[in-house]
């Protein structure tokens, strides 16, 4: 083994006894603490973190979706259906009744 793995093993073996931090032994030897992180982690055997790849849409969700649109889209268009229908009502009752059935706004009790 040459003479920089023998320094990566002692400067690894340093930071594994548990007495001081990444930053402690980069500044120690003028060594990034982030490469010293990835040898240990490399050292132990453990898998680099990486960002986390974006999941992908299955097949069968890519077909779904343009039929739950369609799906929203009606039931929107049901509820402003409906919505208009209870504001003539309520404009009905107001003016056969003559009383105000809306809530003013910033009317307090």
């Amino acid at each position: 083994m040459d003479k920089k793995g023998i320094e990566k093993e002692a400067i690894i073996a340093e930071y594994l006894t548990g007495e001081i931090s990444y930053r402690k032994i980069g500044e120690k030897y003028g060594i990034d603490f982030r490469l010293i992180h990835s040898w240990v982690t490399k050292f132990q055997g453990k898998p680099m973190r990486k960002k986390p790849k974006k999941e992908l849409i299955p097949q069968e969700q890519e077909v779904q979706l343009p039929k739950e649109v369609k799906q929203l889209q009606a039931a929107l268009r049901k509820a402003e259906l409906h919505n208009k229908l209870l504001n003539a009502i309520i404009d009905i009752a107001e003016e056969q009744l003559k009383i105000d059935i809306r809530k003013k706004s910033g009317a307090k009790r």
